[in-house]
């Protein structure tokens, strides 16, 4: 844990799933670790539970797709720090729907959530870190931002943007010394996934999936994406000629 000794690092969606187990295993480490949700009454369980290890908690309640708490949040945290070292901008939301129920308040939501959320914390973030010409920018995007897949269009959709918004944050900010990276799951147990009612092949724990995410910032790595299974069956199938794609996708509902 070498790679968070004594910094400044942000945690969004830290209340359950990849963002509490990150908080789990960073907390060994002696740093300051300001953890972001709209679940308060989840964060202060998971403060009151790291009283024993050497890492300073400070929970803040925000949803991450309304700006202005956003920028609320963001000024509280700048009344203890100045200066955030590693942003681990994990916040997301995801659901499924057909075509019969079709709803756009989904895809507000949805993309609210996983890109605007992100871009509303960058923009509150860049200032400092381009004045230092240091820091980590960190996105948790998903390998399902590859393809759009049937039922989850608005899901994929939000990912493959927030992939890209990075992709071009990151050649950006090279001269700044900004790292920023894409982190990019497979399947992984959260309350987010067990509302999905498919088959979700290699999935691993939020915990597995936190040292796969703790390992790839150590290392300095761009994409961060696991496991290696899913990543060559993403791979596998974003190289799909669009009929075959089609075909497997009218098949599999």
């Amino acid at each position: 844990m070498i790679f968070f000794e004594g910094k400044n690092i942000l945690i969004t969606g830290a209340s359950t799933g990849i963002g509490k187990a990150l908080v789990e295993k960073i907390r060994a480490t002696e740093c300051n670790l300001f953890i972001v949700s709209r679940n308060i009454d989840l964060l202060y369980k998971l403060k009151e539970n790291s009283k024993n290890f050497p890492a300073k908690i400070f929970p803040f309640k925000c949803d991450v797709s309304q700006k202005d708490e956003v920028n609320e949040t963001f000024k509280a945290i700048t009344e203890i720090t100045n200066n955030i070292d590693v942003a681990i901008l994990n916040a997301g939301v995801g659901d499924s729907m057909t075509v019969e129920n079709y709803d756009s308040a989904l895809a507000e939501k949805i993309f609210g959530v996983n890109v605007l959320g992100a871009i509303y914390w960058i923009e509150r973030l860049l200032p400092k870190m381009i004045e230092n010409k240091s820091g980590v920018i960190a996105g948790v995007s998903s390998l399902a931002d590859n393809r759009g897949y049937s039922q989850s269009g608005f899901y994929c959709a939000s990912k493959a943007a927030l992939t890209l918004y990075l992709e071009g944050l990151r050649g950006e900010l090279a001269d700044y010394e900004i790292d920023v990276v894409t982190i990019k799951p497979g399947f992984v147990k959260t309350p987010m996934t067990d509302k999905n009612k498919f088959k979700m092949p290699f999935i691993i724990s939020a915990e597995k999936a936190a040292d796969y995410i703790i390992h790839g910032l150590a290392k300095k790595k761009k994409i961060i994406q696991f496991p290696l299974p899913t990543v060559l069956g993403s791979k596998f199938l974003g190289l799909l000629p669009e009929k075959i794609f089609h075909f497997l996708q009218k098949t599999g509902r």
